[in-house]
């Protein structure tokens, strides 16, 4: 194992692999990446998935079967992707029984078309929870407006949920109380708050990506890299006021386990940053980093590790965030604009993704 990796998940970070196919379950690889690398966790998302069945030959016998079976696209494609959820969970399944159901989750995502519409993604939310039917599952989605009521009633009926797309610190703030009031609800129903989990994704480079932009429209270029961190850590200094307060002791009394930040798009969008600064510069306890096997593989080799880099620096966070609205960056603008692109970006993804299973329905 590298020594990189060991201080990383020493320092509190769960390491999860933003990646899924088929082939790489099939290959024995993600088994691989478990003992080898430290993952504990693997994301998935209609990219991802739109991806992976644009390569090689590993969905070929399942597509000839559902073609023979006549079936329509929208099943087709949850079968698709069912199949390789159930798979990870179950490769995952010795690190959710060693972490007492921590760690060893697997994430999949409602269709991304319903990110505006509460009651239909809630049953989506249902119906993948029942199909998939497995314990260490995560039921992505995602944190619009429309979107929260819907995290509540989830996490009410015991499904566990990672909450995607989230870029502003308000929204992440109404995540949490979305949260908080979902084990609530589970409560008043008598449910077990131990087996109720959550992460919350908060995104990382594309927040830089967007503001970047702007500064060099603004001529501020030595403003460029550091938004990106400065939110997430304080999305993180959030987080640490929701856990202190009587509301959360309430709950965590009763049995419910922390949502747990989790790092998001932590790939770096541009050459010049450091390969591994959403993981070096985002370490604190209770924390999940979601990477790309790129982002993994240079952790791996040189990420430099030293510590807790997120509480030392609320301070200089809030000065960057200060500093970059004195520059001329309207940040609910930004995380506007990201939120509203994330959404149509997964939802040509999930486009993407129904064109290639209808073209490849062949009998």
């Amino acid at each position: 194992m590298s020594e990189n990796l060991n201080k990383l998940s020493g320092q509190g970070v769960a390491i999860w692999l933003d990646d899924i196919s088929r082939e790489r379950l099939r290959s024995g690889n993600l088994e691989q990446l478990i003992r080898e690398k430290n993952v504990v966790g693997v994301t998935s998302n209609p990219t991802i998935f739109a991806n992976a069945l644009s390569k090689g030959d590993a969905y070929d016998g399942q597509l000839h079967d559902l073609a023979v079976r006549g079936v329509d696209i929208g099943e087709a494609v949850r079968a698709i992707t069912t199949y390789d959820i159930r798979w990870a969970a179950d490769v995952l399944r010795p690190v959710y029984d060693a972490t007492g159901g921590v760690d060893g989750r697997v994430s999949l995502e409602v269709d991304p078309r319903l990110a505006r519409e509460s009651e239909k993604t809630v049953a989506e939310a249902r119906a993948l929870w029942w199909l998939v039917d497995r314990p260490n599952l995560f039921i992505k989605i995602p944190a619009t407006v429309e979107g929260l009521p819907a995290i509540t009633q989830a996490l009410s009926e015991g499904i566990s949920v990672n909450v995607t797309l989230i870029f502003s610190l308000e929204r992440y703030r109404a995540v949490m109380d979305a949260w908080l009031a979902g084990l609530e609800a589970a409560q008043a129903k008598g449910l077990d708050l131990g087996s109720i989990e959550s992460v919350a994704s908060f995104f990382v480079s594309r927040v830089d990506t967007e503001i970047d932009k702007r500064l060099d429209k603004l001529g501020k270029a030595d403003l460029k890299g550091k938004a990106g961190i400065a939110n997430a850590r304080l999305a993180y200094a959030a987080y640490e006021d929701v856990m202190n307060s009587e509301r959360w002791q309430r709950l965590r009394a009763a049995g419910a386990k922390p949502q747990r930040p989790l790092w998001a798009s932590t790939g770096v969008k541009n050459p010049e940053y450091s390969d591994t600064m959403y993981v070096d510069q985002l370490v604190a306890p209770g924390t999940v980093n979601t990477m790309p096997e790129k982002t993994l593989d240079a952790t791996a080799d040189h990420a430099n590790v030293t510590g807790d880099t997120v509480r030392p620096f609320y301070e200089q966070a809030w000065n960057t965030m200060a500093a970059l609205k004195e520059a001329g960056i309207d940040y609910d603008d930004v995380v506007k604009v990201l939120e509203d692109e994330g959404v149509e970006k997964f939802e040509a993804s999930w486009n993407e993704l129904l064109e290639s299973v209808t073209k490849n329905l062949v009998p």
